[in-house]
């Protein structure tokens, strides 16, 4: 089971405050404490960041939320595994990253 966050603006935007919502409610808040990740689409390219850890005490997610990244399509996600490991931390983790960036391209057409 997972929650997602997304957002899709006409202009560059950062998600700080919505993120540490749902930086909290991976594993502080909530129980998606097995991995989380935040894709940021910046027009030709893709930025992502992953984590098997909590989003909650995960330096990584410290990271993005101190450090307001502007984007136009952002897709954010935190993870309860009720079946298997905690290998997939995100929902556009792929073997070829030009799909997770076509998947975003999309959601900004």
């Amino acid at each position: 089971m997972c929650e997602l966050l997304g957002m899709s603006a006409n202009v560059p935007t950062d998600i700080v405050f919505s993120f540490t919502g749902l930086m909290q409610r991976g594993g502080r808040t909530g129980p998606h404490r097995d991995g989380w990740g935040i894709a940021f689409y910046e027009g030709r390219g893709l930025r992502l960041f992953q984590d098997p850890a909590a989003s909650s005490e995960s330096e990584v997610a410290q990271l993005v939320q101190r450090y307001p990244i502007k984007s136009e399509v952002v897709i954010g996600h935190i993870r309860q595994a009720n079946v298997g490991n905690v290998c997939p931390t995100h929902i556009l983790s792929c073997v070829n990253s030009g799909a997770a960036t076509g998947a975003l391209r999309t959601m900004a057409s």
